[in-house]
């Protein structure tokens, strides 16, 4: 019995070997890869996408997600309906745009993050322009694809400005303060907290040394940036998506609990940058981007459709654009957490 025994485990010993080695080789359960174009260059404003990537939140829903840098928030959206990029992050009004346009090829958004307009003309404080009005006969600089440059000729008929009065000047983003400071362009587009923070850098003040005419504040209560998907890969692969918006949406809590963490996480990207100026800028965007009161009624991440359909409208009139897109066509919150796990608040501690 002892040598039958001893005989079977000589035999059957390869075999588990054999069998454990063949389990070893098989590889790790597929993941979806998503490709995500950000707005602009890695900052501070961006912290949740990478403490979601570091932290593992994309890997625990099955995706293999690669973050790349953008070149303005009216930039991805082209690159997303092109097919370079399955996700992108922003300009929602640059969005409504395409899908009047190519209702085939828009992207969806799917997360709303600046629900608050940002967009402004910057002047100097000792500028005679104080009032839309006063932009006609004016040079105005911005780089090409600036989230408020695009949306001029909306916000020009509704100041009641005759925007063919206006001179647009574009240049490289790192050039657009060095040149409305040097006195190169009259007045400048931008995001509020963009345009400060490069002050800043710059060695102004912001308070003092400038003056913003806020888009928001002359009629166009619009959405910002959105995280989007390219239309085809909604409908292709809804549970990636679902899962890329509850990752996020994980990493946006933890940030708001614990900022530095986010900045972390930044900081990594890119070593060079100044911990304590993206951390403001952070704290910033929060504040000054992504605070408007609906988020206590409807929480982070969702839109109000009424709100959104007036939107559209303003920017389908102002720009001429061939036809108005409902709601449903630019926005998908089918993939949005519960309204429970989504913060109604955007104060970090």
């Amino acid at each position: 019995m002892t040598s039958t025994l001893s005989l079977l485990a000589r035999w059957t010993r390869p075999l588990i070997g054999a069998a454990a080695l063949a389990l070893a080789a098989l590889p790790a359960a597929a993941q979806t890869p998503i490709k995500l174009v950000l707005n602009w260059k890695y900052e501070g404003p961006q912290a949740w996408f990478f403490l979601a990537q570091d932290r593992g939140y994309f890997k625990q829903e099955g995706l293999d997600v690669s973050i790349d840098q953008g070149e303005g928030s009216a930039a991805s959206i082209p690159k997303v309906a092109a097919g370079t990029y399955q996700a992108g992050f922003g300009d929602m009004n640059a969005l409504i745009d395409l899908a009047a346009k190519r209702p085939a090829d828009a992207p969806v958004g799917v997360y709303m993050l600046y629900n608050t307009p940002p967009f402004a003309v910057v002047v100097r404080s000792d500028s005679p322009i104080k009032s839309p009005k006063d932009l006609e006969g004016k040079t105005i600089g911005g780089p090409a694809n600036d989230g408020a440059l695009k949306l001029f000729p909306a916000f020009a008929k509704l100041a009641k400005v005759d925007a063919a009065k206006v001179t647009i000047s574009n240049m490289a983003p790192n050039l657009r303060e060095q040149m409305l400071v040097r006195g190169q362009i009259d007045g400048a587009f931008g995001y509020v907290t963009t345009v400060s923070f490069s002050a800043r850098g710059m060695g102004l003040d912001p308070a003092k040394d400038l003056r913003f005419i806020r888009y928001g504040d002359h009629g166009m209560d619009l959405y910002a940036n959105t995280v989007f998907f390219s239309r085809s890969f909604v409908q292709e692969k809804p549970q990636a998506v679902a899962g890329f918006v509850k990752a996020l949406n994980r990493a946006i809590k933890e940030v708001l609990a614990n900022p530095e963490a986010g900045i972390d996480a930044v900081m990594k990207r890119e070593p060079l940058l100044k911990r304590e100026v993206e951390k403001e800028k952070l704290l910033a965007t929060l504040r000054n981007d992504m605070s408007h009161p609906e988020i206590a009624r409807i929480g982070l991440g969702d839109v109000d459709d009424e709100r959104l359909k007036k939107a559209i409208g303003i920017v389908a009139e102002a720009n001429q654009l061939p036809r108005q897109p409902e709601v449903g066509e630019v926005f998908d919150r089918r993939f949005l957490p519960a309204r429970a796990e989504r913060p109604s608040s955007t104060v970090a501690p």
